[in-house]
């Protein structure tokens, strides 16, 4: 493995849990970019309240940089970094991503089951908004380097389709 692993996708795709399991089974460190930006500034809703996206935003490239100046590891993005340009670029050049495509029905029914609020759809998602952030992104998510359509699946079994990808495209050792 000569480059990071970077998980992308939409929120609530299952990034978080499929980039545990992935770590584990690769033998690699896992870094959550959401759980480093509240370590590190507070809670995602509270500097979305308080300083506006653009400072988030901010937040997430240093967490971005942080991770990719780190140990090779399996890094799970927030659904929005790879629509801030210079995270986006910094993640082309030093990660091999992986969009994880995830049905939007699924999506939807995971966000209204959800404790956490989603500073860019609120406390109730309502689909039209979920919807319409959902297609202005899948553009930039089919960037990827490596699409795995997750359907149902847990994230163990996405995990394992990952780790197979990788293999196919000889990232990993068989």
């Amino acid at each position: 493995m000569d480059r990071h692993i970077a998980l992308t996708g939409f929120m609530a795709a299952g990034k978080s849990s499929v980039g545990r399991r992935l770590a584990v089974d690769l033998g690699l460190p896992f870094v959550d970019t959401d759980e480093s930006i509240v370590a590190a500034h507070g809670s995602v809703a509270d500097i979305f309240a308080r300083d506006g996206e653009a400072a988030f935003r901010a937040c997430e490239l240093e967490a971005v940089r942080a991770a990719l100046d780190g140990p090779l590891a399996v890094i799970a993005l927030g659904g929005g970094a790879v629509m801030h340009p210079p995270t986006r670029e910094l993640l082309e050049a030093r990660a091999l991503r992986i969009f994880l495509n995830v049905p939007i029905e699924i999506v939807l029914m995971r966000l209204r089951h959800a404790a956490t609020v989603r500073p860019l759809i609120g406390p109730e998602p309502r689909e039209a908004r979920v919807r319409e952030l959902h297609a202005q992104r899948l553009p930039i998510y089919r960037q990827a380097d490596v699409i795995v359509d997750c359907g149902r699946r847990s994230s163990s079994a996405v995990a394992k389709d990952v780790a197979a990808r990788l293999r196919e495209l000889g990232r990993l050792a068989v």
